[in-house]
């Protein structure tokens, strides 16, 4: 076989396969306007529209309104909660564990029994002192008698020195009845030790000991008692936002009590509310912070000790500031920018300038007007001028992004020019179901829309 057959051969091949290609991704339709049904023929002529009057091209986009609001600004950190009091309950004297009062977990209140240890022996050394009390006290009272005898026999020099011998004898009978006092109050308080109670409010963790085990004073934990209600967690901030807190609680009269934030994990929900209660006398030269803590009720129990939380502290409120959702916000060579709306559908490209954001809300100090519409999706497709099939929805509430689902029915554009998207389909042509498909696949709905929201096209019907 000659060279020249084969090279016929392969191209032939070539125009096989880019037949066949051509033939499954290239536009159907009915033909030109005026043709019969079945031609198999695709128009590129004429301005096509889909359903409700909206262009065939038009990019399918969701669309906020440019408001005015107040605006908090915030200052977000990562924190640790800490128990507000922590106290860890360790015997103060030896002895057996005979009973321990509280379980696991139990919220206990300040005085409330927690374990007894066996009195037994601390009892009797109380007694013993006591007993040596009563002792001591008797030989005082004869030590008086005498001295009182000697007194009144006269000044002679061997009476006066049995009275100084007398004088004597009482005065040391006076310090052994004190220090006698002093073993009845140690005693007693060592056996006051033997019940021991809780020093605060809080709840028990877990127990270290169980009953009927010895337990010597000072050298194991029976029991960790933590306040957390209310319960505190510290922060850091950079050491650049320490003069706006200052300014803040300045603004505030002095008061250190700002609003404070505990969030959850996903940066948006709020575990609870409290105050800023301290900031630390320095920065941390290491790491370039301040130290913040901020107390919180935690009456639902939201925050644990230990546990990690983000906190947000709110140091100002811009008053009546213009706002567009953050998803809006693009940037460009020449700066950040937004896709406005028309009232005839067309997305044109308009520079903005950001004064503040964060994850939901950009205040923007120039640029757009309240009132106006932006595009918060489909920025792949947007080129300014594009033609849009807005669809309006609410400004999202707790974070949460804006639902095609619960959108307002779309705001319909005026058809543009002529395209090849504004092919007709009578619906009964074989090629009607590709055509179809393939137009839902290039409308390129936002996330979330049924095929319904597509211009052009309806579940199991042809474009009219």
């Amino acid at each position: 076989m000659s060279k020249l057959v084969k090279w016929v051969i392969g191209l032939s091949l070539v125009a096989a396969i880019g037949t066949v290609t051509y033939s499954l991704v290239a536009p159907t339709g009915s033909g030109p306007p005026g043709a019969g049904p079945g031609t198999g023929k695709t128009s590129f002529k004429g301005k096509g529209k889909g359903k409700g009057g909206a262009p065939r091209d038009a990019v399918p986009v969701l669309a906020a309104t440019v408001e005015v609001a107040d605006v908090p600004v915030h200052l977000e950190g990562l924190g640790i909660a800490k128990a507000l009091n922590t106290v860890t309950i360790q015997p103060m004297v030896d002895g057996r564990l005979v009973s321990i009062n509280f379980r696991e977990g139990q919220e206990v209140k300040r005085g409330d029994l927690l374990a007894v240890i066996d009195p037994t022996t601390l009892q009797a050394q109380l007694d013993q002192a006591l007993a040596k009390k009563a002792q001591d006290e008797a030989q005082l009272a004869d030590a008086r008698r005498d001295l009182d005898r000697n007194s009144k026999l006269g000044p002679i020099a061997t009476l006066q020195k049995n009275v100084d011998t007398s004088r004597a004898k009482v005065a040391q009978f006076e310090a052994l009845v004190k220090a006698d006092q002093a073993a009845i109050d140690f005693a007693a308080a060592q056996l006051a030790h033997t019940r021991i109670v809780a020093p605060i409010d809080g709840r028990t963790g877990i127990r270290q000991v169980d009953e009927g085990n010895i337990v010597r004073s000072s050298t194991v934990s029976l029991v960790t008692i933590t306040q957390i209600q209310p319960l505190a967690v510290l922060f850091n901030l950079p050491q650049q936002q320490l003069g706006r807190i200052n300014a803040a609680m300045l603004a505030a009269g002095g008061k250190t009590e700002l609003t404070a934030e505990a969030l959850a994990p996903d940066g948006k929900s709020v575990l609870d509310r409290g105050v800023l209660r301290v900031i630390d006398n320095q920065v941390d030269q290491t790491t370039g912070t301040i130290r913040l803590k901020a107390e919180f009720p935690n009456a639902t129990l939201q925050l644990w000790p230990g546990q990690f939380a983000n906190v947000r502290l709110l140091v100002d409120t811009l008053r009546r500031v213009v706002v567009v959702p953050t998803a809006s916000l693009q940037q460009g060579p020449n700066g950040p920018y937004v896709y406005i709306i028309s009232e005839e559908g067309v997305a044109n490209v308009r520079l903005v300038k950001v004064s503040q954001q964060d994850e939901r809300n950009t205040v923007l100090a120039d640029g757009v007007k309240p009132g106006e519409r932006v595009a918060t999706s489909s920025f792949v497709r947007l080129r300014d001028g594009s033609q849009v099939n807005a669809t309006l929805a609410p400004p999202p509430s707790n974070g949460a992004e804006p639902s095609p689902g619960d959108a307002t029915p779309p705001i319909t554009g005026k058809a543009s020019g002529a395209s090849g998207a504004g092919a007709e389909a009578d619906g009964r042509g074989k090629g009607s179901g590709k055509g179809e498909g393939k137009r839902r696949r290039d409308a390129g709905a936002a996330p979330g829309t049924t095929p319904s929201t597509i211009p052009g096209t309806t579940p199991g019907t042809a474009a009219q």
